[in-house]
C-alpha cells in the first residue's frame, strides 16, 4: 500500500440521501440439511452488516427470496434453479461446488451462471469483517464484485487475479471503516444502466 493510498483514507466524501435501488434474489439451497447453527449466524449478523455496509453508501437492496434446488451432478456445472433475471441472484449453500471454486474451499465466489448474475455464498465458511484488506465480509466482498463491473470479465489467474481481489477489499475496508462508498455508488450507477439496458 502506498503514502497516497492510505492517506486517501481519511478523505471520505458525502452520499446522496437518494439511495440507488438494486434488485437482490436470494435463493436457499433446499438439498442442504441445514443445522441452526449454519444459518443463523448468517441471518443475525453476516447479512444485517452487508446490507449496512452499502447503506452507508446509498445502496438499497429490493430483496426477495426464496427456496430452490441445487443440483451436483458429477463432472459438470451445477444446476441453480429459483433464479431470476434483472436481480443479483445470492445463493446460500453450505459449501461453493467444486467445479466454481477449484476445490479451494472459498468462502464465496460471483460468476455469470447461464445469463444469471450469481454470487454463491458458503454459510459453512462465511464471515463478516474481521481484518481491514484481509478478511472483509463475505457478503459485501462477493456483492462488490457485481456492482464494480467485475462480473463482465473473465476472471483473471496468477497476480492479476490476486490483484482484482486486493481492490476488492480495498473498496469493502473502505466501506466498512470509513463508510466511503462514493465510488461503488458511482459503479453500481453504471451497472444498473448495465442490466437495465440488455435485460441482464
Amino acid at each position: 500500500m502506498t503514502r497516497r493510498q492510505f492517506l486517501s483514507f481519511a478523505a471520505v466524501p458525502a452520499v446522496s440521501r437518494q439511495p440507488l435501488r438494486v434488485a437482490l434474489h436470494i435463493v436457499t439451497d433446499a438439498e442442504v440439511p441445514w443445522k441452526p447453527h449454519q444459518a443463523e449466524p448468517f441471518w443475525r449478523h453476516i447479512w444485517p452488516e452487508a446490507v449496512s455496509d452499502f447503506r452507508h453508501c446509498g445502496i438499497a437492496f429490493d430483496t426477495s427470496y426464496t427456496t430452490a434446488r441445487v443440483q451436483r451432478p458429477p463432472w459438470r456445472e451445477p444446476i441453480v434453479e429459483g433464479l431470476e433475471r434483472g436481480a443479483i441472484n445470492l445463493l446460500l449453500t453450505n459449501r461453493v461446488p467444486m467445479q466454481w471454486d477449484q476445490g479451494r474451499a472459498l468462502c464465496g465466489v460471483t460468476l455469470r451462471y447461464r445469463g444469471y448474475h450469481l454470487c454463491v455464498i458458503a454459510l459453512d465458511r462465511a464471515h463478516g469483517h474481521q481484518l481491514p484488506l484481509l478478511s472483509v465480509n463475505t457478503c459485501t466482498h462477493e456483492l462488490l464484485h457485481v456492482l464494480l463491473l467485475d462480473i463482465f470479465e473473465d476472471g483473471p489467474a496468477g497476480l492479476a487475479g490476486q490483484a482484482r481481489e486486493f481492490r476488492i477489499d480495498w473498496y469493502a475496508t473502505r466501506l466498512w471503516l470509513l463508510h466511503d462508498g462514493a465510488a461503488i455508488r458511482g459503479m453500481t450507477r453504471n451497472y444498473l444502466d448495465r442490466v437495465s439496458r440488455s435485460g441482464r
